[in-house]
């Protein structure tokens, strides 16, 4: 049962990540790996300001200011150097292993003993029920705040830049801005990720963004299938279901975990659950002709 409260804890720490993933990839169809480059960034750079006793509500936007920038980055080089957008992210990606590593001094931080975002807010008195309406609330906080953007002027011109570049830039939208700021909105939500993961397991670690991008994107397939199932065109029911992807997809893991399979064998569990998902559309459809 342990199994399945972390993996929905931390279903609740990766929703950021996957609508992240789900900005960048889904609405502004861009490939971007910058992502296990600025989590990290988020986890870092929240281990260290913590073991510097600041206060967890003075690092959240440093963390947020710091993902941005990331993700700005990525977006400048692929609009105005006019490269790849994926050959763009992992340039910035490869450029901040050296950052996180210069920030943190050392590969691995524990966070024993420092008070985080979890102890220091007491909503109930059960820890885990503690951390769970406090990322709950955050969470909701996040969706709303990124649901009502996408509904203004401005993320209208966002969602018709990835729909229609051409269309939206004849209308007089610089397209490029959109794209760098989509991205850095992309890699902000990303860092906000790493800023809850390092408080809730209680260290950051150089590593702990390999393939993170992968959690993102099953999170956000799993939705996207469900969207094209029940043919949903709501902003708020997409991002909801992009949420329940992230933590259905960490239940997922939790369920091999607790059958007994090996831990090291976790990645590739992980890297088949998102070829299923992303096989079954179009399974259906070679069994439907």
């Amino acid at each position: 049962m342990d199994f399945y409260l972390t993996a929905l804890l931390q279903g609740l720490c990766f929703s950021a990540l996957a609508l992240g993933i789900y900005i960048s990839m889904k609405i502004f169809n861009i490939p971007d790996i910058t992502t296990d480059g600025s989590y990290t960034l988020g986890g870092v750079v929240t281990g260290t300001l913590l073991t510097h006793h600041q206060s967890p509500y003075i690092i959240l936007p440093a963390v947020i200011i710091a993902g941005g920038i990331a993700g700005a980055l990525t977006g400048l080089i692929h609009t105005k150097l006019k490269i790849n957008a994926l050959l763009a992210g992992i340039l910035v990606m490869t450029a901040l292993y050296s950052v996180n590593l210069t920030i943190m001094g050392r590969s691995n931080l524990p966070l024993i003993n420092v008070p985080s975002l979890f102890s220091l807010l007491h909503v109930v008195t059960d820890p885990n029920q503690n951390t769970f309406w406090i990322l709950a609330v955050f969470v909701m906080v996040i969706t709303f705040l990124i649901g009502y953007l996408l509904k203004t002027d401005f993320g209208i011109a966002m969602r018709a830049t990835g729909n229609s570049e051409s269309m939206i830039r004849a209308l007089g939208v610089n397209t490029d801005r959109m794209k760098i700021t989509g991205l850095a909105l992309a890699n902000a939500l990303t860092a906000l990720s790493g800023y809850l993961i390092v408080q809730f397991q209680g260290f950051a670690d150089i590593s702990m963004g390999i393939g993170i991008v992968i959690v993102g994107l099953g999170s956000v397939i799993i939705a996207e299938t469900l969207i094209n199932w029940f043919r949903i065109t709501s902003v708020w029911l997409s991002l909801i279901l992009v949420l329940a992807g992230a933590v259905v997809f960490q239940l997922v893991l939790a369920f091999t975990l607790a059958i007994g399979v090996d831990a090291n064998l976790l990645k590739i569990v992980t890297a088949g659950f998102v070829l299923l998902i992303v096989s079954l559309p179009r399974l259906s459809l070679l069994k439907a002709s």
